[in-house]
């Protein structure tokens, strides 16, 4: 199998553009998982190469943001697939988070929040009586 790869045409021209506004384009798109349990939400996100003084973590009622920036070179690539730049993802959440008592970790590449549900979000069991 033989791939032939052409340089994007306008690469240069979009550079221009983009020192223009600022160089404030996001270049990686923060792939992520979310799942809910009982009492917390885990959300698993793809952070390769990494470590934790790389990403800033922020939660705030039930808004969760991650920013972070890998390694940006300058050098010229015909195919330029590895994440490289800055990034960041906002995401709103369907219940309030207790942030004083989340839970992250980076294992092999993969970013895991704990991101547990404020008590007043929580299902709550009634007991019914008789009378």
């Amino acid at each position: 199998m033989t791939f032939y790869i052409q340089p994007f045409p306008f690469r240069n021209r979009y550079r221009h553009l983009e020192a223009l506004n600022g160089g404030s384009r996001a270049d990686y798109n923060l792939n992520i998982n979310i799942r809910e349990e009982e009492d917390t939400f885990v959300l698993n996100a793809l952070v390769p190469g990494l470590k934790a003084d790389d990403l800033n973590v922020q939660v705030l009622d039930n808004v969760v943001r991650i920013d972070g920036e890998f390694e940006n070179d300058e050098e010229e690539y015909l195919l330029h697939e590895l994440p490289h730049g800055s990034f960041h993802r906002t995401l709103r959440l369907s219940s309030e988070i207790e942030a004083e008592n989340v839970e992250a970790k980076i294992t092999d590449g993969v970013l895991t929040l704990r991101l547990p549900k404020a008590e007043s979000a929580r299902s709550k069991t009634i007991k019914v009586s008789t009378k």
